[in-house]
């Protein structure tokens, strides 16, 4: 309702991750460069960490794009609350392979028989999992054992875990060294400093049409990077109601005081939009149930470790 009031085409600060609104700074451009350069090479395991809303959904979804332009062979695991015989369904599912068998075994033969059958004309796989924080201990050994399906020379299949940072701190636990050991290259993202925020917004409102007559205040962009820390879905959050306030109110160009009302309403001036330090550490013993975690109905590696707490809770509330 407020294109033809600013003048756009589209909706320049959708929270969709739409490849063409990928803004390129140098970290980004390195952590795709990265992604690129694993897979082309065989390198195996490929790590995407970064806090949430910095773009990894959206650079995952560049690669891919760029993967089946030239033909690669995807399978795009978007639902990390699995066990491991989902996993093996999932798999399967997505590179396409026909198998009636339940067993694991067998299901790991069909792969690692199409996998081979792939390599021998010359074509590469990739295996992404997104959300990768919440894959359970089990789950994430599986997923390391998969590596064992090789070659003499080379890795048969190429896997990219895109996480938040409690990923990170996930593959610090000591049951998980051997898989820690196998990454090869780790690529990150992060937010965006309070020169990049303005970009971005200009090159979002670029994108969308604009023509050039200004539209958000300098004041106004130096807010939203105030509230946003920098982190590109909260500027999407902080922009898009700005417009859509800004059109009711026929105010143009935007002022600060109208993204403030937009934070105030989301509580961006009482809650960062980042996690608090060191509220990523996780007690490993988390994460040696598969039962238990699959049964909990929220990814473990969300809950917030509470140090003073030594006894478990006797209520749920």
């Amino acid at each position: 309702m407020y294109k033809s009031f600013f003048k756009l085409k589209d909706n320049p600060f959708n929270v969709n991750p739409d490849p063409r609104y990928l803004f390129l700074t140098k970290e980004i451009e390195e952590a795709l460069s990265g992604l690129m350069y694993g897979v082309q090479n065989r390198k195996g395991f490929i790590t995407l960490t970064g806090e949430v809303g910095t773009g990894k959904t959206t650079l995952v979804n560049q690669l891919l794009e760029w993967l089946h332009q030239r033909r690669v062979r995807t399978a795009f695991l978007f639902n990390s609350r699995m066990n491991t015989n989902q996993m093996f369904d999932f798999i399967l599912a997505e590179f396409g392979i026909p198998c009636e068998s339940k067993s694991k075994s067998q299901q790991l033969l069909h792969l690692n028989q199409w996998l081979l059958d792939r390599y021998r004309a010359s074509e590469t796989t990739v295996l992404i999992v997104d959300e990768a924080q919440n894959l359970t201990y089990p789950v994430l050994e599986e997923i390391r054992m998969l590596t064992n399906l090789e070659t003499s020379t080379e890795k048969l299949l190429q896997i990219v875990l895109s996480g938040q940072p409690e990923l990170e701190e996930k593959l610090k636990l000591p049951q998980l060294r051997q898989l820690r050991q196998r990454i090869m290259l780790r690529c990150k993202t992060g937010p965006l400093s309070r020169e990049q925020t303005h970009d971005y917004i200009a090159e979002r409102l670029r994108i969308a049409g604009a023509s050039g007559e200004l539209i958000f205040s300098p004041k106004a962009v130096e807010t939203v990077h105030l509230y946003s820390l920098g982190i590109p879905r909260v500027i999407n959050l902080l922009c898009e109601h700005s417009l859509i306030n800004a059109y009711v109110e026929q105010e143009r160009p935007i002022s600060a005081r109208i993204v403030e009302d937009v934070a105030h309403e989301f509580q961006l001036d009482e809650v960062e939009p980042t996690a608090p330090a060191g509220s990523t550490r996780i007690d490993a013993n988390l994460y040696t149930s598969e039962a238990f975690i699959q049964n909990l109905g929220e990814a473990l590696s969300r809950f917030r470790l509470n140090p003073s707490v030594t006894q478990p809770s006797r209520e749920r509330k």
